[in-house]
């Protein structure tokens, strides 16, 4: 026997196997569905809206000035974080880290009250 014979057996082979394992499934799939079945309910109606009083998504306030554009984004009426976007540079954020009001600084004898801008260094 040449092995291009035995290969063209075996392949013959696999292709009866593979039609007698789906010859049931086929029959299966014909048979008449049964008469006791229930039909299926109708579809809920969606639950009704959150009515918790905090609104779900920020309130922005857009302030356009001659040097830069300001967003301040508030939840509830709380000034979370100040979005600061220059004419030249990167837009750089404000941030209250711990929901007292005020935007966190950096106290230092050099400079009192300086403010800590965030950069977004990566984004995707």
């Amino acid at each position: 026997m040449s092995p291009s014979s035995v290969d063209r057996k075996a392949a013959s082979i696999r292709r009866a196997t593979a039609l007698l394992a789906w010859a049931p499934c086929a029959a299966l799939a014909q048979t008449e569905t049964p008469q006791n079945l229930e039909p299926v309910p109708d579809v809920p109606p969606p639950p009704a809206r959150v009515e918790s009083g905090e609104p779900l998504e920020p309130d922005v306030r857009i302030i356009r000035k001659k040097d830069a554009t300001i967003e301040e984004h508030r939840i509830n009426g709380n000034l979370y974080m100040i979005k600061v976007i220059p004419v030249i540079g990167p837009p750089y954020y404000l941030m209250d880290q711990d929901g007292d009001g005020r935007m966190e600084t950096n106290m230092s004898e050099l400079r009192e009250n300086f403010v800590v801008p965030q950069w977004v260094l990566f984004s995707w």
